[in-house]
């Protein structure tokens, strides 16, 4: 086979995969800025805002991310994840001791059967029973609100960090798009300086001899 033809061959296949890269990039990078404008639309709608610096307790000061943020709109999936664990996971641990919706389930349960038998017999610590009653009601049900939001801005992180990896992917197929660009047109160049003559297998034993 002539070497000029076999670079010209090797080119159109560089510039052909160099396409398919670069198409495949723009699909990545659609799919990020999906994403990434999804996330940021969705957590704007809910208007959470950070606590400002000045009114940030203690324990609360001890997350930097808490600290950086504070004041400030959400806005994307990294605050989200911050507020979810820094500030609402800190929260629901000081609600019932760190106890969950499901594990409140027990005491609840068990407070009704008391409850219960409490007033068919018309005990006197009935009163009593029913208060912590309500109290752990009212644990469980704000610990449910409070796991349900961290649950749905976690999901908002972890949705926007899909839109990070498009992007990381994105640019590696660009950049592997350029790099075989760059290879096809010098292959071309190669092309047009070698004699049409030249034949792949006499061009080795040429350069051979004028290497001795």
């Amino acid at each position: 086979m002539k070497r000029r033809t076999l670079d010209i061959l090797f080119s159109i296949g560089g510039l052909g995969l160099a396409v398919l890269l670069l198409a495949v990039g723009l699909v990545l990078t659609a799919n990020a800025n999906f994403a990434n404008d999804y996330v940021r639309d969705q957590l704007s709608e809910q208007n959470i805002r950070f606590t400002p610096a000045e009114n940030l307790s203690d324990e609360e000061k001890q997350a930097d991310c808490l600290v950086e943020n504070a004041g400030q709109l959400m806005t994307t999936g990294k605050q989200a994840e911050c507020y979810a664990n820094e500030y609402i996971g800190l929260h629901l641990k000081s609600i019932a001791g760190g106890d969950t919706y499901a594990s409140l389930g027990g005491p609840e349960r068990e407070l009704q059967g008391k409850v219960a038998a409490a007033r068919q017999t018309n005990d006197p610590a009935l009163p009593e029973l029913e208060k912590q009653l309500a109290q752990v009601k009212g644990q469980r049900d704000t610990v449910f609100k409070g796991e349900t939001l961290r649950g749905l801005l976690l999901t908002s992180y972890g949705f926007s960090e899909f839109g990070v990896k498009a992007q990381q992917g994105a640019l590696a197929m660009y950049l592997g798009a350029g790099l075989l660009f760059l290879l096809s047109l010098a292959g071309f160049a190669h092309a047009a300086r070698t004699p049409v003559t030249e034949t792949f297998a006499a061009a080795a034993p040429a350069r051979d001899r004028s290497a001795v």
